[in-house]
């Protein structure tokens, strides 16, 4: 398979390896990416999967917490330009999109895009949505949403950045007042900004684990001295490599962002908190929209559009 530039670029961007040790990976696996980026990591070669994905397309990602607290919902609404996503008329529209999600029974976004608008029988949200298109005159997509209810405790959000970013944790708890209610928007704000991908290490699995220390083998052995160790040190290498690894992944191992000894974990942070009310808290869940995640964004070469019209 002939090896593009963009190929090329687009695994750079990806993994953060030199252009040359892209296009070496790209060649060994056929133009497979994500072999590539495997190649890459057991090369050592990958600094990491900092972009797994490239977040291009505009939007907003959009919080709406009930009344009492109990349940909240998280939508993402997308738009062509970063214009409309600014603008006031969409955003008030994604206002009753997380409106409509937080009252939904909807189990997915077929059922939903089905569903009569905000009481209205006589259109569906899908209708709604034509309609708007034809208002702001922008290609417009309810993307997804995501509801979580909280039976035990509250629902806590947070929306980075103008709607870039939206965020729910779920928090069981036996008592709830402001400074408990201040714990969840910061740990909210963790999760915005550090982008764990796992809440607690029990939710990871067995083959996950075992596949990353297939990994950090795979780059010991091509370690010239690392490889020269004793099986023991290099076993001892890897549980402490998977153990770091772990705890930057995993919310509640990390350290907490405000912590003023640079230590303190965001579990060692809840712990606190409850102490200091006397209540049990947990955080049992969280979920982490950012507009575009996984989409690609259309690249307008502005020159030839000119171009082109002049031409016409």
């Amino acid at each position: 398979m002939a090896i593009t530039a963009a190929m090329v670029k687009e695994l750079r961007e990806k993994t953060g390896a030199g252009m040359m040790d892209c296009k070496k990976a790209l060649a060994a696996t056929d133009g497979n990416e994500d072999a590539a980026i495997e190649w890459l990591r057991e090369k050592g070669l990958a600094t990491a999967q900092k972009k797994a994905s490239r977040i291009a397309a505009e939007g907003i990602a959009y919080t709406l917490v009930a009344e009492d607290g109990k349940s909240a919902v998280v939508v993402e609404v997308n738009s062509e330009t970063d214009f409309v996503a600014k603008n006031e008329k969409f955003q008030a529209y994604v206002g009753e999109v997380a409106a409509q999600a937080l009252a939904s029974d909807a189990a997915d976004m077929d059922a939903f895009m089905a569903e009569a608008w905000n009481g209205d029988a006589s259109k569906t949200v899908a209708e709604a949505l034509a309609a708007e298109i034809a208002v702001i005159g922008e290609n417009l997509k309810i993307r997804r949403f995501e509801k979580v209810v909280e039976a035990n405790g509250f629902v806590a959000s947070y929306i980075h950045a103008g709607g870039k970013i939206g965020v729910l944790v779920d928090v069981e708890a036996d008592v709830v007042n402001d400074d408990i209610k201040e714990m969840a928007r910061n740990i909210a704000m963790q999760v915005a900004a550090l982008k764990p991908l796992y809440t607690t290490r029990a939710e990871i699995s067995a083959d996950y684990i075992a596949h990353e220390k297939e990994v950090l083998l795979a780059q010991i052995m091509n370690d010239p001295k690392e490889s020269q160790k004793p099986e023991k040190v290099i076993k001892g290498i890897i549980e402490g490599r998977v153990n770091k690894e772990l705890k930057e992944i995993c919310l509640v191992d990390q350290i907490y962002v405000k912590a003023e000894d640079g230590k303190q974990t965001v579990q060692q942070y809840i712990d606190s908190v409850a102490k200091a009310n006397g209540a049990n808290l947990a955080v049992k869940s969280y979920v982490r929209f950012e507009t575009g995640e996984g989409l690609e964004k259309k690249v307008e070469d502005f020159a030839a559009e000119v171009a082109a019209q002049r031409k016409g």
